[in-house]
């Protein structure tokens, strides 16, 4: 049988580590309340770090490229 949806990729979740200087990590949390004004539920910022670098990431049409070339060049 054949499905129009192809077997999902792995999903498991990675738990990664970091660092940020205190003025990120204060203007994370004045995203996070400005989040919570908008949209009247409240995130806290290690929650939506992964979206804004998902969206960041996404937006990025020079690493987008570099990246298509980075596999093509390692036969991903």
């Amino acid at each position: 049988m054949t499905l129009r949806l192809g077997q999902l990729p792995d999903r498991t979740p990675v738990r990664m580590s970091l660092s940020v200087d205190p003025e990120l990590a204060s203007a994370l949390s004045d995203y996070a309340e400005i989040y919570r004004q908008t949209y009247g539920h409240e995130e806290k910022p290690e929650t939506l770090i992964p979206a804004m670098l998902e969206s960041f990431l996404g937006g990025d049409a020079g690493f987008k490229r570099a990246r298509r070339a980075l596999h093509a060049s390692k036969g991903d």
